[in-house]
């Protein structure tokens, strides 16, 4: 849900109210201040303020940090959450909100209009790219602003030793991607230099994202397929996904696949790397 409508007299009082709420965050050496009451609008942001903040920097994650989605869940336990809607995350005052797509279209100019700092996640394209759009880049700004540089360096060092060790050797044959919903990816995605960067060729060859193409996969068995699911393989909240056709089910049972926890492919971060060493690591066709 998005920040709710506010008419211009509600937001000035509300502001009003706030304004004297909070004290003044604490200044580095460079004299800048870093962020102290940092809010994220949904899990995708919740990751990266977990993992890169101090805890004392963090006022509030989303409801969904702790689901079955958000990688980092156990460490969200017991921490504050709050909705995206205006009024409940205005009312905790907070000096800068992070957010991927949490309160929808128009949260980030909304929330900017009333005086509080917006950090946008960029789109994640690329397992190691080293702008924007990629995992080492987005660590890098969000760690800048919430002045944790250090911290943001380690886990890039920590992932890129990972890939490097990862490209180090490839093994034979393709795999298929499978989801939950029922749908597999092509070039063009994250999910392609997942398996890419895995060392494998990608069954999908069409770009994008598609239904599983289940006919198919009957007549052009894929050598690995890597089963993206949140709970367990026969745990899903889907009632009906192609995921659960015979077919599908059939590929998953043999030993050349490995089922992965959703959560590593569910948002582009460092922890795609736990997919693509279980996709590495299985048993060979």
């Amino acid at each position: 849900m998005g920040p709710s409508p506010l008419c211009s007299c509600c937001l000035s009082l509300l502001l009003v109210l706030l304004g004297g709420c909070g004290e003044s965050p604490p200044e580095d050496s460079a004299g800048e201040s870093r962020p102290r009451r940092v809010v994220s609008l949904d899990y995708c942001a919740d990751q990266y303020l977990l993992q890169l903040a101090d805890r004392e920097q963090i006022l509030a994650l989303s409801p969904d940090a702790t689901s079955p989605f958000s990688y980092l869940r156990e460490q969200a336990r017991d921490m504050d959450t709050v909705r995206a809607v205006a009024e409940d995350v205005l009312i905790l005052n907070p000096d800068l909100i992070i957010r991927s797509y949490g309160g929808g279209a128009t949260a980030t100019a909304f929330f900017e209009r009333a005086g509080v700092p917006v950090l946008q996640l960029p789109w994640i394209q690329s397992v190691d790219g080293d702008d924007e759009n990629g995992i080492p880049g987005a660590i890098r700004l969000v760690a800048a602003r919430l002045q944790q540089t250090a911290r943001g360096d380690a886990l890039i060092d920590g992932y890129r030793q990972r890939l490097a060790r990862l490209r180090a050797s490839s093994p034979p044959g393709n795999l298929l991607y499978m989801s939950a919903g029922g749908y597999t990816s092509g070039p063009g995605t994250l999910i392609h230099d997942m398996i890419a960067t895995a060392g494998l060729a990608n069954y999908m060859e069409r770009p994008g994202w598609h239904p599983l193409p289940l006919e198919t996969m009957v007549y052009e068995t894929p050598d690995r397929v890597g089963a993206a699911f949140f709970r367990s393989v026969n745990r899903e909240q889907q009632n009906w996904s192609a995921s659960r056709h015979p077919v599908a089910t059939a590929l998953r049972d043999r030993s050349t696949s490995v089922v992965l926890d959703g959560a590593s492919t569910a948002c582009g971060g460092w922890f795609i790397a736990d997919a693509m060493e279980a996709l590495h690591s299985a048993e060979r066709p």
